[in-house]
């Protein structure tokens, strides 16, 4: 797929930005309230969000919007509030393992090869 901007390619890139804000705010939910399960679960609907945008778009730009929504939606979410407290806590391995296990899942998704990416060359060795 080319990388022109096509009104079709802008609305699906804007609703994996929103998904990306949902996906985000559910995940920081599930993680502060069911830990071991919740992480769990978080980071799966996480891959699916990335790898759904791979496939969708057909580049890592389907990947780095998503990526954009969830970042925001963990950064807005861990901002204090004027009262000096957290809506959830935000501090604590299971956040901190979402952010990580969410980077990590982004640059899988982000740097895998499609099946139409033919950049490695088909000659045999030793030719």
């Amino acid at each position: 797929m080319n990388g022109t901007l096509t009104p079709g390619r802008i609305a699906v890139l804007l609703g994996l930005l929103v998904a990306g804000v949902l996906t985000g705010t559910a995940g920081w939910l599930v993680v502060d309230l069911w830990f071991p399960g919740g992480l769990v679960l978080a980071l799966l609907a996480l891959f699916g969000l990335f790898l759904g945008g791979r496939i969708a778009v057909g580049t890592g730009l389907g990947v780095g919007v998503g990526v954009i929504g969830w970042f925001l939606a963990y950064v807005i979410l861990s901002v204090p509030r004027p009262e000096g407290d957290f809506l959830l806590s935000s501090a604590g391995i299971g956040m901190y393992a979402y952010l990580l296990g969410g980077a990590v899942l982004a640059v899988i998704c982000a740097t895998m090869r499609g099946a139409g990416d033919r950049s490695v060359s088909a000659a045999r060795p030793g030719r």
